[in-house]
């Protein structure tokens, strides 16, 4: 990539043969470094205010370039200088990444990466805490356990750090970023610290697992729209026994490809919208496959976690009566990205756009509030709800 001329690229669904990415945060490169979907700034509430969700336009994307070609041609970081305009920019959904994350970023989209299969998040006051820990991998073998506090990275302090510098702590610099490679963790729990050297891998994520619960119910959950997981969801309701309710479970689902979030909505719908989205002013729609399950009981179970493209989902379904959807408010993240190609090879994920349900709501910043409000018990309430719309064991 690097002597490349400065460039803007396509969305990257066009690259797979489809239209665009909505990306939390740069959640995706922080699952690719780490085995997480989320980022610390995940902890705080989605914002009521109107003003500086993003920063849409030309205008901002030649500042960036300009600013890392001006960097680059002084002998200096292009992405650090891309990473100033960002931070002045107002686009709080913005990040820059360097060769190795962004490879790393487009090998998550493929439902892979190289960690340690943790996933973290920053409190209110600095720390950095584990979230959750995929099973089976370094990290779950070494009986870190979700909760636990993450002090240090190879003797690098992490408590008061950027999310993006902790990854890039967990994944390792240029020849380290690689499985086989020791990675030095201090970690606390119930005020006692210990220290475990892992080992990064080569991990796959299991985005999409189904269960057939034994009253009449078919749980899908789906953790992250990573390539293949639309089609994982069409195919277990293709397969489910007529008269089996879905629960689609999207809860702490980050986002990820839009095309995946699409196809997924396909499996409920017979065509029809499912999603616009302007990018630049230039308003685009997407729409649902036909042939799609329309008449069996559906429920939705969404949360704080449920973000980005899991929302379109979610919208789509509500707006168009096909679910009733249980459980919390959803994280209210709709802002489009596309990447854009700075002189030194790194790349900026830049807001370019905005997307709104099929009714014309607007969920960045506001989210989606769920038919049926449940924080605890949601499953027993979706249940119920099914019994209610016809199913019964």
């Amino acid at each position: 990539m690097p002597g490349r001329p400065v460039s803007s690229l396509r969305p990257r669904d066009l690259r797979r043969g489809a239209a665009l990415t909505l990306v939390f945060l740069g959640v995706l490169g922080t699952a690719a470094a780490t085995g997480c979907w989320d980022r610390g700034d995940a902890l705080a509430p989605p914002a009521r205010a109107e003003g500086r969700t993003g920063a849409v336009g030309a205008g901002y994307r030649e500042a960036v370039e300009r600013a890392a070609a001006e960097a680059v041609a002084d002998g200096k970081s292009g992405k650090q200088a891309a990473e100033e305009v960002v931070s002045r920019s107002g686009d709080r959904w913005a990040v820059v990444y360097d060769q190795t994350e962004y490879a790393e970023f487009e090998a998550a989209l493929d439902g892979h990466y190289t960690g340690v299969g943790l996933w973290v998040e920053a409190g209110r006051d600095g720390r950095i805490q584990v979230s959750r820990v995929q099973r089976g991998g370094p990290a779950d073998r070494a009986g870190i356990r979700e909760g636990d506090l993450l002090r240090s990275v190879d003797g690098h302090r992490v408590t008061g750090l950027g999310p993006a510098r902790v990854v890039g702590l967990l994944r390792g610099e240029a020849d380290r970023a690689v499985a086989g490679t020791p990675v030095v963790l201090v970690l606390e729990r119930d005020g006692r610290t210990r220290t475990e050297t892992l080992r990064r891998e080569r991990l796959s994520t299991e985005p999409v697992t189904v269960e057939r619960l034994p009253d009449g119910v078919l749980l899908i959950k789906v953790s992250a729209f990573t390539k293949g997981s639309g089609e994982r969801v069409r195919a277990a309701v293709r397969e489910a026994p007529r008269g089996t309710g879905v629960m689609l479970d999207l809860r702490g689902n980050r986002g990820g490809l839009v095309t995946e979030a699409v196809t997924a909505a396909s499996a409920f719908l017979d065509g029809g919208l499912v999603a616009t989205y302007d990018v630049r002013g230039d308003q685009r729609a997407l729409y649902a496959e036909r042939g799609g399950d329309t008449g069996r009981p559906l429920v939705a179970l969404v949360d704080g976690g449920t973000m980005s493209a899991a929302e379109l989902v979610t919208g789509a379904l509500q707006d168009r009566g096909r679910a009733v959807t249980v459980g919390t408010r959803t994280f209210g993240k709709g802002a489009v990205q596309m990447p854009t190609e700075l002189p030194d090879g790194s790349v900026a994920e830049l807001t370019v756009g905005h997307y709104r349900t099929p009714a014309g709501r607007s969920l960045d910043g506001r989210g989606i509030n769920p038919d049926l409000v449940a924080a605890d018990g949601a499953e027993e309430r979706a249940r119920g709800v099914l019994g209610g719309l016809g199913v019964a064991p």
